[in-house]
């Protein structure tokens, strides 16, 4: 009765640090390349291409790509290339607009190339984005890129 009870109180809990998500991936009946994705730059993995100009390679030891999500509820989900990111976002599709803020990662120390601090140092200066299909453009004011994203689907 006690493990019952237990149970019972601690579900709720449990439960509501979970975050439903919409499905990014394309129907599994879609053949490769054809299916339509929503448009728009929410719920996408949105994968580093470049950054300042420069093309984006993983390192021969980092366990994945350096990448992120900018979810429905105003939260940004990632991956700098060594430790996980979090924070949160401001949006005006309309205008273009993208903000991003309070952003933290995990303190794990990474050998290798230091692309996740200049992909923080852009994600921080970002004020506005171009979004040309699957390709997203982070940019600062009138110049040039600060950074390259690809859309990415998974089946």
């Amino acid at each position: 009765m006690k493990n019952t009870l237990l149970a019972l109180l601690l579900a709720p809990a449990l439960l509501s640090g979970c975050e439903p998500t919409k499905p990014t991936t394309p129907d599994a009946t879609a053949s490769a390349g054809t299916s339509r994705q929503p448009d728009g730059i929410l719920n996408k993995y949105w994968k580093l291409m470049t950054l300042e100009g420069q093309p984006v390679t993983m390192a021969p030891d980092q366990e994945r790509e350096a990448y992120f999500v900018l979810r429905d509820s105003s939260r940004v989900t990632g991956f700098g290339g060594c430790n996980a990111l979090n924070g949160g976002y401001e949006l005006n599709e309309q205008q273009q607009r993208l903000r991003f803020t309070n952003l933290l990662t995990t303190l794990k120390a990474c050998p290798g190339p230091d692309t996740e601090r200049g992909l923080l140092d852009v994600l921080n200066q970002t004020d506005n984005y171009t979004l040309r299909g699957d390709t997203l453009l982070l940019n600062v004011g009138r110049r040039s890129p600060l950074a390259v994203f690809q859309a990415v689907y998974f089946k």
